[in-house]
């Protein structure tokens, strides 16, 4: 057999979301800090999440890690997360994911009943607590990096819609919200195809019309996420939301063009920008937490534990609790005659 690449991986999900961690194969990538190791990636090594996240070894709705030394001297661990357009500052379920990885695989120590350890993501420092049992990763919860809100009840023409109120928030990646009764979404997974439709359509509308840049880290800009929000179903939850992840490109005059993914959990990040958006508009206040449900009914829990500044924006510090399962482990291959060396799209799912 002759292999021109071989990785090891950790197959795990937080609350339905796959979160795929690369272990083994890649060493490290040059850069300073893990966002210019996440800007090496992306302008010199985008074949591997092309790799990871494609056909035949991925499929849309997946995401992908890779564990890297850190490079701060505050850091057990640093990682870059890859997902199937971007490479996202941030992410909740990733984070939960890599937790969970490195705990119950022995990469970093486990302690019971609790371990404190701090990630080291392009988007900066992240704290995290696991509650542990049995050898089992249990809870994660981790304090996200400042979230802002930057629009507020701002209307968009969306070709296709017409005019839609919507939100733009920072929660780790910037995300447009909008109301999904306004379409009249019960946000269920029965509706999955009409989620992504019009979540797509109000994305692309919003990076046109409502252009955002990270006023601390000019490299993370632009809307590039969708949370539709609604009423909560669960008993136990204040508000439902659907996250639209894109998968490709979109092209108003080819409504086939128009792919996305729904994220499978209640999305961590998107939970934070949620929660920055309603602290502007006074209607949640610091400490109280935030539950906040998914597609598949499952359920993060939210809390924003103080005030900051960021840049111009006033900006809360959120924590978000959730759980993560491994599901395998894996070595993935590329034959040196594989056709396919970055993987493959097809119009069908993607």
């Amino acid at each position: 057999m002759h292999l021109r690449r071989m990785i090891q991986a950790v197959d795990a999900h937080a609350c339905g979301e796959p979160g795929r961690v690369i272990v083994g194969g890649v060493l490290d990538v040059p850069g300073a800090t893990m966002f210019e190791k996440m800007q090496y990636l992306q302008h010199h090594c985008d074949s591997l999440r092309k790799w990871m996240l494609r056909e035949p070894r991925g499929y849309p709705a997946a995401n992908c890690n890779l564990i890297l030394p850190a490079t701060h001297p505050d850091a057990d661990a640093g990682f870059v997360i890859m997902e199937q357009v971007e490479y996202p500052g941030m992410s909740g379920t990733n984070t939960i994911c890599v937790t969970t990885v490195l705990l119950e695989t022995g990469m970093v120590p486990m302690r019971e009943p609790v371990t404190e350890l701090t990630l080291e993501s392009p988007a900066g420092l992240i704290r995290v607590r696991a509650d542990c049992e049995g050898g089992k990763v249990r809870l994660v919860t981790f304090r996200n990096v400042p979230a802002f809100a930057v629009h507020l009840d701002k209307m968009i023409d969306v070709p296709h819609l017409g005019p839609v109120k919507v939100d733009v928030a920072y929660g780790g990646m910037f995300y447009v919200i909008a109301d999904a009764a306004a379409f009249g979404l019960k946000l269920t997974p029965e509706e999955g195809r009409e989620i992504t439709r019009i979540g797509e359509m109000i994305k692309a509308a919003a990076q046109e019309q409502l252009p955002v840049v990270h006023p601390d880290q000019p490299g993370f800009e632009g809307v590039t996420i969708t949370v539709l929000s609604g009423p909560a179903t669960h008993a136990e939850a204040d508000m439902k939301n659907a996250v639209v992840v894109s998968t490709g490109a979109l092209d108003w005059d080819r409504p086939a063009t128009w792919t996305g993914a729904i994220d499978r959990s209640p999305c961590g990040t998107g939970t934070c920008a949620k929660m920055a958006a309603l602290h502007a508009k006074g209607e949640l206040q610091l400490n109280k937490a935030f539950r906040h449900e998914g597609v598949l009914g499952t359920i993060f829990t939210g809390k924003l534990i103080e005030e900051a500044k960021v840049g111009p924006y006033l900006a809360v510090v959120p924590t978000i609790s959730g759980r993560a399962w491994i599901t395998g482990f894996s070595s993935y291959v590329l034959a040196d005659d594989d056709p396919f060396p970055e993987g493959f799209t097809i119009g069908d799912i993607w």
